[in-house]
Formats: structure tokens, C-alpha cells, sequence
């Protein structure tokens, strides 16, 4: 069983439920208290021992380059003025040299598309998989989670969350098999099935661990829903030959992705943080007793 090293983003995405702001910033970079969404995800990836992050970004994507790197100007003014608290922060989220890579999805075809062009800087290992629109919160991360239960089954594992059973048709939803580890067996993939069909309501949330077979398969999979290339295709493929297994996260997930989502991370966030926890909590309830909607 060959060790998960690498992680993708794919960080391509235009963003256009948050428009106007994404106008000239990536959604990425869209703040979550105070930090980047994606610094959140490159954290998880981190703590679950990844090594290389390697980003699928698009047009106009270079500030989460720039994010990444080493800001020189901004390192010796904090320096100069004592701001020690604040530049050790910059230099712990700092990655090291030569772990991160940047590859360009040209064309808008699909979450599959994005992961198929990451394959030359994958290689032939496992790699991790993480919606940066998808931010998680636990004591213990998602992915690290996700990696003890790969070393029990090895293979492929899909982090998975329970949906109301009468939603399954919002979902890719899999089908639950026999128990192993802290995990299940996956039986099937089925892709936003009608609730009376659907296998189970465990649905896929955004983290994976796949093995590098998917590249080959993704490269011939036809263009599916929303005449793009779906990751989920590829993965129904290579359900064929491989198994699949799930880990049930536990924790909170927000899709930031929305507008909703967004809104509803940076309070879960917020009220994590014992510095403005209270502060938070005191303006929630003020402000709902002020605020009234507008027409």
C-alpha cells in the first residue's frame, strides 16, 4: 500500500453565486473570520500529513499563487515593528519550498476534467482529493480520519455525510455495505437519485483518497451532466476493478460555496475562538433584536 502524499485543489471554479466580489477575488479567498477558505482546506490537508498541494487553478487565479508564497515586504515591516505574534502566524501557515505546484485547467468541463489535469504532477500514487468549497470542522480533521481508515482497507475512500432521507436527490449519494474499521464498505454510486430509489442517505461530502487508475479512466469518460466531465463517472468506472470504502465525518461541514454557507462558517468559526467567542455571541443577539429585513 503506497502512502497518500499529495493532495489536489481544484480552485478553478468562477465563483458566480458571490458575484459581485468575485469579480476581482477568487471565492477561495474569501475570508472565514480571519483567514482565506482555502487556508482552511490546506490545513486539514496538512495535519493529515500531505506533503505536496498541488492546486488546479483558472483565469485569474494568480493571487492564491501569490497567497502561498513568501511576502518579503510584508515580512520586515511586521519585523521592524515588534509585530513578532503576527509574523510567527505567517510563518507557521507558510508551506515549504518546493511543495506546492500549480497546474491550469484552460477550459470550464467539470470537476473530473480539474482532477484529470493535475495527473502529471500526481503521478502514479494515491492522492488526496478536497473541495476547497467544502470546509469541515472537528477536533480530528476529515482527512485524517479518512487516512487511518485507508490503512485498514487501502483502495479508494470517499468521505461521506447522512442527508434527510427525502433530499437524496440533491446528492451523489452511495450504497452502504458491511462494516469495516470506522467505516462501511461502498456498495454503489448512484448521482442525486429519487429518494425511493436511493440506496442509502449517506451522500459524497467532498473529501476523497484515490488511487492514480482514475487518471487513465477520467481521460475517456464522456462529457455527462451539465455536458461536463464528472468525477463521480469516473469513480462508478473504476468501482469495477477497485474497492471503495467511507468514512462517515461526524463534525460540521459548510459549503462556502453559498452565499448561506459561507455566513453560517464564519459564526461555527467564530464562536470556536475563545478570543471572540463572547463578543460574537453578544452581537448575534443584539443585532437580532435590531436588525429587521429590508423590503
Amino acid at each position: 500500500m503506497k502512502r497518500v502524499r499529495k493532495a489536489v485543489f481544484p480552485v478553478a471554479g468562477l465563483g458566480t453565486r458571490f458575484l459581485p466580489a468575485t469579480k476581482s477575488i477568487p471565492k477561495e479567498m474569501l475570508t472565514v473570520v480571519d483567514r482565506p477558505i482555502i487556508q482552511y482546506v490546506v490545513d486539514e490537508a496538512r495535519e493529515a500529513g500531505i506533503e505536496h498541494m498541488i492546486f488546479v487553478t483558472g483565469r485569474s487565479k494568480e493571487v492564491i499563487e501569490d497567497y502561498f508564497d513568501i511576502q518579503m515586504e510584508l515580512a520586515t515591516s511586521l519585523a521592524e515593528k515588534g509585530k513578532t505574534d503576527r509574523l510567527k502566524i505567517l510563518n507557521d501557515l507558510q508551506p515549504a519550498p518546493g511543495t506546492t505546484s500549480f497546474t491550469r485547467q484552460q477550459a470550464p468541463l467539470g470537476l473530473g476534467h480539474a482532477v484529470w489535469c493535475a495527473r502529471e504532477l500526481v503521478g502514479d500514487e494515491p492522492f488526496a482529493l478536497l473541495l476547497p468549497d467544502m470546509i469541515m470542522q472537528a477536533e480530528k480533521g476529515c482527512l485524517a480520519s479518512m487516512m487511518d481508515l485507508y490503512s485498514e482497507t487501502g483502495g479508494n475512500v470517499l468521505s461521506v455525510e447522512e442527508c434527510d432521507p427525502s433530499e437524496t436527490d440533491k446528492y451523489g449519494i452511495v450504497g452502504k455495505g458491511e462494516d469495516v474499521g470506522a467505516g462501511f464498505k461502498i456498495t454503489g454510486m448512484v448521482e442525486k437519485p429519487d429518494p425511493k430509489d436511493a440506496p442509502s442517505n449517506f451522500y459524497l461530502s467532498g473529501r476523497y483518497i484515490l488511487q492514480p487508475e482514475i487518471f487513465k479512466i477520467l481521460e475517456r469518460t464522456e462529457r455527462g451532466a451539465g455536458n461536463e466531465i464528472q468525477l463521480t463517472d469516473g469513480m462508478q468506472t473504476l468501482f469495477q476493478e477497485q474497492s471503495f470504502a467511507a468514512h462517515p465525518f461526524k463534525g460540521r461541514t459548510f459549503d462556502c460555496g453559498s452565499p448561506e454557507g459561507f455566513i453560517e462558517a464564519n459564526i461555527a468559526f467564530a464562536l470556536w475562538r475563545s478570543d471572540i467567542r463572547e463578543k460574537v455571541i453578544d452581537d448575534i443577539h443584539r443585532l437580532l433584536h435590531e436588525v429587521q429585513p429590508r423590503d
